[in-house]
């Protein structure tokens, strides 16, 4: 349902433009009302007729084009400020100076506030407010004097209210819609996890269970090839049971925990803390990067039968990962000795992801007593991604 209701809903401000089209279609009643009326007070009627005639053109044609969707675009938006400020700058030719000084601006500021209305759905609050501005100069210009005395006349309130007020309900709505449609991608990846799942559920985790049964039944060398079965099986279970989609409260952060469950194995155990751990998507992705170096260290040095040991520790302003292995250990002078050999690995994979987090990594070995990495990053950085 979300993914059909974020589908359909292309343009969020869609109600926007329509009911801007009401309002332009009662502006453009009141502006024919007030056309009849003064017409034949100004000084060239018949133009004032024509330049009319071009008004009432011009709404048909913005409407058209706001409801049909063509002209919501910033190039029409301001080509209807220009064709407004036009209009009432004709003023000068179709009216006198002492009628222009004495009655509202023809062709009336209801009229002429559509384009406030338009630039503030299409640009939001500061769009909208700053056309406003642009039409309540073009007014005083016109009259040939400035009026700021609010109390007597709200116009310009009235005209940075409107810019303000729609400005900001575009805003919402597209925020509304950016956020329907991220939940609608969440929920079609939760049905595409569950798909696959079932599926992988059906086939292969059916077949290395029954390879991992039969092979222990037949004993000998296909014993080996069973436990790896028997592994691989455990593996995917924990990798469908695991979720990739957990996100704090927005898409820019990931629960670390995530990342780490699909490094868990017969080799690798994981304590967790027991709330998420919400860390920048970029910085999760690096330090579990880095834990899987550690990792990737310890099945290739630290012995047939190390086990490894992964331990979270969200400390409010930094979070640490612990990653300790029962194997052999490093040797004394060993990874000096990896450094002038050109084998730089643990120090660009692990310290180097560290150093480039702003965090640290710090490496505590003993020969037969195995070897612990502590990755800590701080929370500021971590929290707000790359």
């Amino acid at each position: 349902m979300l993914t059909t209701m974020a589908k359909n809903g292309l343009d969020p401000t869609t109600p926007l433009w329509r009911a801007a089209q009401v309002f332009r279609l009662l502006s453009c009643v009141y502006a024919t009302g007030f056309q009849i009326a003064i017409n034949p007070d100004l000084r060239r009627p018949a133009l004032g007729w024509a330049l009319f005639a071009v008004l009432i053109g011009w709404s048909a044609a913005c409407a058209v084009a706001y409801l049909r969707g063509f002209g919501r675009k910033p190039a029409w938006v301001l080509a209807e400020i220009v064709v407004v400020v036009l209009l009432m700058s004709s003023n000068a030719i179709v009216t006198t100076p002492h009628w222009a000084a004495d009655n509202q601006t023809w062709p009336t500021t209801l009229w002429a506030s559509n384009p406030t209305i338009s630039a503030a759905i299409q640009f939001g609050p500061a769009g909208g407010m700053a056309t406003g501005l642009v039409v309540m100069a073009t007014n005083f210009a016109v009259k040939n004097y400035l009026a700021l005395n609010l109390g007597h006349n709200a116009t310009v309130i009235i005209e940075l209210a409107i810019g303000m007020a729609i400005g900001m309900a575009a805003q919402t709505a597209r925020r509304a819609h950016d956020e329907l449609q991220q939940a609608a991608r969440l929920t079609a990846a939760v049905q595409e996890r569950e798909r696959l799942s079932r599926q992988v559920h059906d086939g292969a985790i059916q077949v290395l269970a029954l390879v991992a049964k039969k092979g222990h039944e037949i004993g000998g060398a296909t014993a080996e090839l069973a436990d790896l079965a028997s592994e691989q099986e455990r593996a995917l279970r924990r990798w469908l049971a695991s979720t990739d989609i957990d996100h704090d409260t927005d898409a820019a952060t990931v629960d670390l925990r995530t990342l780490l469950r699909c490094r868990e194995s017969d080799r690798v155990s994981l304590s967790l803390p027991p709330t998420p751990v919400p860390l920048g998507r970029g910085v999760s992705t690096e330090l579990d990067a880095a834990v899987g170096n550690a990792l990737d260290n310890v099945v290739a040095h630290a012995g047939p039968d190390a086990h490894a040991f992964v331990l979270v520790e969200d400390l409010g302003d930094s979070v640490v990962v612990s990653i300790r292995d029962d194997g052999v250990g490093i040797a004394a002078g060993r990874l000096e000795e990896a450094a002038g050999q050109g084998r730089l690995g643990i120090s660009q994979s692990i310290v180097g992801r560290l150093t480039s987090l702003g965090g640290s990594a710090q490496l505590r070995s003993e020969p037969g007593e195995g070897t612990e990495w502590e990755l800590c990053v701080p929370r500021g950085k971590a929290h707000h991604g790359r």
